[in-house]
């Protein structure tokens, strides 16, 4: 495993000292991270998806006691249960990607003390949350003017998660607001950047940690087959995710605190709830 670099609190770039290089690949071990991610949230989804269903089926079959009419036929029992609804599906998503966050965190990719102590004074600079609102400011206002560009070419994507989002904000707006601006942005720094983009990072390969991390930051996002968008639509969901994760994983090198990725991801949630709110699905 790469140790990560040492973040001198003088430096806002801070370069990898020679003495913290191990031997072997860090894009193979980039590799292995991603592998043992997906693995995880497959593995921890599918296993919230059969407790749903377990408990679901306790629920038809309680329901149909009550009311005398037996045990559903088989054949009905699927109508009967339904889908995961919004709450569900967004528990399901916090304990799949945040399980595999927090697996690879401390199996693979675990600060050391003497990092928590830099990370923290880091936190402690007034310059390094001045950073994080203009980089949130700047990731909102490229995002935006994405969009209006792909409007006037007549590309308008829906991202995928969307109906998920307006049915949560619907049903459950406290929690969705928890979620969606505090949990999901700080599970996904965690898996994304600290642990993608640091192992190349720690090998002194920032750029290609940039670049590769933001793709699969990306891809997770608007996975390829399960969205109605056109291939052009895409194409600029993933620009925009891309551009997202590139410029958060910037700001976690250039401050030196992975709280202040963090905290930008939380402000760019945060603009786009209020924008649902308050001006709807554009």
């Amino acid at each position: 495993m790469s140790v990560p670099p040492s973040v001198p609190v003088s430096s806002p770039s801070p370069s990898l000292p020679p003495a913290a290089r191990r031997p072997g690949s860090p894009v193979a071990g980039f590799g292995l991270d991603l592998l043992i991610a997906i693995g995880a949230l497959l593995g921890l989804s599918l296993a919230c998806s059969l407790a749903w269903g377990l408990w679901r089926g306790i629920e038809v079959g309680m329901e149909a006691a009550r009311t005398g009419n037996g045990p559903p036929a088989a054949a009905d029992m699927a109508a009967l249960m339904g889908d995961p609804g919004a709450l569900a599906q967004i528990l399901i998503a916090l304990i799949g990607t945040g399980g595999a966050a927090l697996l690879l965190y401390f199996w693979r990719r675990r600060a050391t003390p003497g990092e928590r102590v830099q990370s923290r004074q880091a936190a402690l600079r007034p310059s390094t949350w001045g950073w994080t609102v203009l980089v949130a400011a700047g990731v909102f206002a490229g995002s935006s003017l994405i969009g209006m560009i792909a409007k006037q070419l007549g590309i308008e994507p829906v991202p995928t998660n969307l109906p998920l989002m307006e049915q949560a904000l619907a049903q459950y707006p406290a929690f969705l607001v928890a979620f969606a601006v505090f949990l999901a942005p700080a599970y996904e720094e965690l898996l994304f950047r600290r642990v993608f983009f640091g192992r190349l990072w720690a090998a002194d390969r920032p750029w290609l940690g940039m670049l590769l991390s933001s793709a699969a930051f990306a891809l997770v996002h608007e996975i390829p087959g399960t969205s109605p968008n056109t291939l052009p639509a895409m194409l600029q969901l993933w620009l925009i995710y891309g551009g997202m994760g590139a410029a958060f994983a910037w700001l976690y090198r250039h401050t030196g605190t992975l709280w202040a990725a963090i905290g930008a991801h939380s402000i760019n949630n945060a603009i786009a709830l209020a924008a649902l709110v308050f001006f709807g699905a554009q």
